[in-house]
Formats: structure tokens, sequence, C-alpha cells
């Protein structure tokens, strides 16, 4: 399971012109689910995406997380995080899980982070996304379990 986690001051995503979700402040997650993660790492994902200190506090250091914060969480399911193109220039996606099974761990992501204190809101999975994002620093962290 891999998430790039993007610090954001808003974020709004849409599909086919309908607003589906938006954060005022917090992180974009995009979330790729390789094949064979299991069910366990969906709250060590979540917990990190929970706990990680990529906010300034006030003395301009990285030490406080979103929940810290109060900040939101999109997340935004995204298979292409297992995109290959070490051979040629088309990318292969064999490392990304199936999509009934990626979406069942997506949805259980969004369900621990819930369970955790912090307000999630969610693309649609397998949709055509629209995302605008005001990134903040920019910060993007990528963590891989």
């Amino acid at each position: 399971m891999k998430a790039v986690i993007q610090r954001v001051k808003r974020t709004s995503l849409s599909v086919e012109g309908k607003l589906i979700s938006q954060i005022p402040f917090g992180l974009a997650v995009y979330l790729g689910v390789k094949s064979g993660d299991g069910e366990e790492l969906c709250a060590q994902m979540a917990g990190k995406i929970l706990r990680l200190r990529i906010f300034e506090d006030e003395n301009g250091k990285m030490n406080r997380s979103v929940a810290d914060v109060g900040g939101e969480v999109l997340l935004i399911s995204q298979f292409t995080l297992y995109g290959d193109a070490s051979h040629g220039n088309r990318p292969s996606f064999i490392l990304a899980e199936r999509p009934e099974r990626a979406e069942r761990l997506y949805e259980s992501v969004a369900a621990e982070l819930a369970a955790l204190g912090i307000p999630v809101k969610k693309g649609v999975f397998g949709a055509d996304m629209k995302i605008e994002q005001f990134n903040d620093g920019p910060v993007t962290i990528i963590y891989e379990l």
C-alpha cells in the first residue's frame, strides 16, 4: 500500500462536472493498493496519515499532525501509484491490486481514519476524477507499507 500525502490549503474533487468532495485544509491523500496487500495494512496506513507531523507549530517547525490542526483528509484512490515504467514508455499496472479488492481496502482506510476522529471525504473509486488542489508549502510525503 502506498500513499502520496500532500499538505493542502483547499482541495476539491469532481466527477463529470459535479462536485463530489472538498476540504478547506488538511491533507490530500492519493492511495494505491498493491496486489497482495492485506486488511491489516489499513489501520497502519490510517494511523500514519493521522500522526504524520507535517503542519507547522508556533515556531515554524513541522511538528503538528492533521488532527492537531483540525484539518480534514480527502482520500483519493489511485492505482497508477503502482505503475511501472522501467521497461519502455507505457506503464504496466501489473503490481496494482484488482479493482474489487482494492476498493474494499480503500474503503477500509477511509473507515479507519474516520474511526480515529478525522473528517474524511472521498473520491469515487474507479471514476475519472478532476481534482483542484491548492498545495501548502508544498509538502509532499510518499509513504509505503
